[in-house]
Formats: structure tokens, sequence, C-alpha cells
């Protein structure tokens, strides 16, 4: 492993962005089912859900500052609030109709290759890119806060990401679908995303270096509340779209234990 601190975040922030392209293509050609999306969402929220217990606490509790600690988790919680609104706000714009169920597909084209043309009610392309961008921007440069904490720290957040981003991957190449883009386009513009988590990990990585003690745990603390925040009022929400299963409920805690067991080995 290269001994570079740039060039090592940007290399495992490849996991996530190469997920994302996956999962992207992948229901580009061949739609997961709610069931199926819903079984990785409750798995992906267990997974961050646990780093964020065994790897992100115990170094906000060992510098022991309050009010960095209130600084910093007050910052992530209005800027994940912010991006939220400004998210509904976009979708906002479309025209008014009833919403059609996540994950539901339109219609193929008599080539198989382009579906049928968004009906009322659809979110505008452009609109969903946006909020999904500043969203994964956000996810990198929380890869980049991982690695400023530490190299474990940071190797555990970029994956519990990946499968967060592996998800929404899937989730914006349906949607994308849904609103009438075709395939190509579709897997280009999931590219595009994907850049922006290598941005927002070098960003992370280039702006955090170096920082003392106390302006660290404000960044940790920043990066604890967007990580709940992902938890409780993305996947978790997304997840529950589709109606509640013992085994669906179970894969959040198969994720958290998991990755507690993988933090305690590794």
């Amino acid at each position: 492993m290269t001994s570079n601190p740039l060039v090592r975040v940007l290399l495992f922030a490849l996991a996530p962005a190469l997920l994302a392209v996956a999962g992207g293509t992948l229901a580009a050609f061949r739609p997961p089912g709610p069931k199926l999306r819903s079984f990785l969402q409750h798995f992906a929220a267990g997974v961050v859900f646990s780093v964020v217990g065994v790897e992100l606490l115990p170094d906000i509790l060992r510098v022991h500052a309050p009010a960095q600690v209130v600084i910093g988790f007050s910052l992530g919680v209005l800027t994940m609030l912010g991006i939220r609104s400004l998210g509904r706000k976009l979708e906002g714009e479309a025209p008014a109709g009833e919403p059609k169920k996540a994950g539901e597909v339109a219609p193929e084209s008599a080539t198989g290759d382009d579906p049928a043309p968004p009906e009322s009610g659809e979110r505008r392309p452009a609109a969903l890119i946006f909020a999904v961008g500043v969203d994964v921007l956000v996810d990198g440069l929380l890869v980049g806060i991982g690695f400023a904490a530490g190299a474990k720290e940071g190797a555990m957040l970029t994956a519990a990401l990946s499968v967060e981003l592996l998800s929404l991957g899937l989730a914006t190449s349906a949607t994308l679908r849904k609103n009438g883009a075709p395939r190509g386009r579709t897997v280009a513009t999931i590219g595009g995303l994907a850049v922006l988590i290598l941005i927002g990990a070098a960003l992370g990585a280039t702006l955090l270096r170096g920082l003392s003690d106390k302006s660290m745990e404000v960044v940790l603390s920043f990066g604890l509340a967007a990580l709940m925040f992902l938890v409780t009022e993305e996947l978790l929400v997304e997840a529950h779209e589709e109606p509640e299963t013992p085994l669906s409920t179970a894969m959040f805690f198969v994720g958290f234990l998991a990755f507690l067991i993988v933090g305690m080995v590794a």
C-alpha cells in the first residue's frame, strides 16, 4: 500500500465508487425488486450503525471535549437537514400527481432498450441527480473523515459506505429508468455520481490532515451525526416503504453483528 495519504484514501474510495456503478449498471438492465432493495437497505443500515458504535464513538469519547462534540454534532445535523430540505424542494418542482411505488419500473419499449415516457408525478431527473450528487459528495467526505481518525476507522467506514452506495446506485438507476432515461445514459450518470465520491474523499483527506485533537473532535462529531442521519432518516425510512418481514428486519442485525465482529478481530 502506498505511503501517500491522499493516494491511499483515493484507492480505498474506489471501492464504494465502483460498487455504486455496479449497482447502477445492474439496475439499468435488471431492476431489483422492492424486497431485495429493502433487505440491502436494512443490512447497510446495520453495517453503518455498527461502524458508528465500534469505531467512531470510542475515538470521540477518548478526547472528552463536550463543547467540540456539541458543535460538530449540531453542524452535522443541520447540514443533513439542509440537504434533505433542498432535495425535497427540488422534487416538489415535479408535476403533481400520484407517485409510483418505489422501485416500480415503467414498461420497456418494443426495442427493449428505452422505457415508456415518464408519467405525471415522477421525479424530475435533474432534481434527482442533483440531490443524489450532494448526498454522494457527503459520503465521500465521510470516507476522508474516517481516515483522518485512523487507518482502521477509515477502512471500516469505507466498507460500510460501500454497502450503502451499492444500494444507492441500485435505487437511483431504477428511478432514472422509471423516468424514461435510456440504459446508456443511466449508467453514465451513475458513473458521474461515483466520481463525486472520489472528490469528496480527496477533499476530506486534504482539508483534515494535521488537525489538532480538539478540531478532529468537531469533525468526528459531524461525521457521527451525518452517519446516524443516514441510518435513521434515509436507509431505514426507504427500507420500510416495503412491508416488514422477520427476514428483512433480521438483515439489520446481521449487518450490525458482522461488522461488530470484524471490528473486534481486525
